[in-house]
Formats: C-alpha cells, sequence, structure tokens
C-alpha cells in the first residue's frame, strides 16, 4: 500500500514537472509501478524501505515507458512491459538491496535472515541480480522462439488497416466504445491546440488519432 501510493505520486510528479500536466494515465502506471516492484521484497523490508522503493518504481516506470516506444519501437499502449517487466526486476533487485535481516531465517532450509546489501550483506544482492538475469534469458528466449513458430504456422499480426480500425469489430465481432468514431477531417474543440503544444513540447508523447463523439 505504501509502495503504490509512494509510486503514484512519484509518477505524477515527475510527469507534471517534466511536461507540465499531471498525466493520470501515468499515476496510474506509478501506483502499479509500486505495487509490482514491492511484491518481491515485501515480507523483507521496512516500511520506510517500502516507501522508497514505490518512489524509485513510479519515475522508473515512465522512463520505461518513453524508452520502450521511442528508442525500442515496440507499440505497447499500456504500459505493461514498463509495469510488470522493469518494474517486476527492480522489486527483485530491491530485496538485494532494502532487506533488512528481520526476517527469513531458516526459509528454504538456509540458516540466518534474509540481509540486502545496505544491511551488510552483498551475496544476496548478487543472488538476486542471478535471478533476474536468469529469467530474462530464459523467457526472452523460450517466447521469443514461440512468437516465431505461430508466426509462420498462422501469423500473429493483423494488417496495417485493421491496427487503425481498432480490433474491435475484426477480432471480437462488437464495438468497445459505440459511442466513438475516429474523425477524418474534424477535431474535438481544443484538443488540436492541446495536442500540438503536447507534441512541440516533447515529440511523440501525443498520438495524432481524434476520436469525436457521435450524436
Amino acid at each position: 500500500m505504501l509502495a503504490s501510493a509512494a509510486g503514484a505520486f512519484s509518477a505524477m510528479l515527475y510527469m507534471w514537472l517534466r511536461y507540465g500536466k499531471p498525466d493520470p494515465s501515468m499515476l496510474a502506471n506509478g501506483m502499479l509501478a509500486g505495487l509490482v516492484a514491492i511484491t518481491a521484497p515485501c515480507a523483507f523490508v521496512n516500511s520506510v524501505s517500502a516507501v522508497i522503493i514505490g518512489l524509485i518504481a513510479g519515475v522508473l516506470v515512465v522512463w520505461s515507458v518513453f524508452f520502450v516506444e521511442r528508442k525500442m519501437k515496440i507499440d505497447d499502449p499500456v504500459g505493461a512491459i514498463s509495469v510488470h517487466g522493469t518494474c517486476g526486476a527492480w522489486g527483485v533487485l530491491s530485496l538485494g538491496l532494502f532487506a533488512d535481516g528481520v526476517y527469513g531465517d531458516g526459509w528454504n532450509g538456509v540458516p540466518g535472515a534474509v540481509r540486502g546489501l545496505f544491511y551488510g550483506d552483498a551475496k544476496q544482492f548478487l543472488a538476486e541480480v542471478v535471478g533476474v538475469v536468469t529469467c530474462f534469458v530464459f523467457v526472452f528466449t523460450a517466447f521469443y522462439v514461440f512468437f516465431k513458430v505461430c508466426d509462420k504456422l498462422f501469423g500473429i499480426r493483423v494488417s496495417a488497416e485493421v491496427e487503425i480500425e481498432g480490433l474491435d469489430l475484426p477480432e471480437m465481432g462488437a464495438l468497445g466504445y459505440p459511442e466513438f468514431q475516429i474523425a477524418s477531417g474534424s477535431v474535438v474543440p481544443g484538443y488540436a491546440a492541446a495536442t500540438d503544444t503536447a507534441s512541440a513540447k516533447e515529440p511523440g508523447l501525443v498520438g495524432k488519432t481524434v476520436f469525436n463523439e457521435v450524436g
């Protein structure tokens, strides 16, 4: 709870200071990032460390979202890679940093409490690094092969036209938001000005798809 609140706060504050607006979607991602990050170390860290872990996760998720979209060119509209991948890895590493040695004695047959780098045990942090690297290598390799095979067998990407239209009708047979439609020549009042301002300040931050309400 502390980590999620801290993550929401730091993500909102970062967006506010960096881009001039307290982006609600990034605030929500910051909250999720804090929850994800505290999952691994929750049983081994104190309340102050939980807040620190959440604060870092909130900023980290913003950096990661922009890196994945702009540098890696991966379409991840909800920031799932950043929330669950990047901040999940941060959470595992944070256990190796912030575990205070109060709990964990005898767990998995290992004598001694769990103590992180900041509390005198560098071996725990090294173990967490090994775990993160192992998980990344296995998952990336296994699912790279899996999706390559699926792509060869039946294809895993829709056409460019369907990408623009959205997957609601082509894949599901129903509109998720029937009250909205893509507008080709008109814009919602005030949308163009807001989009141009935000795009000028940070290119790529705001998309160009315009939706108008029907009726």
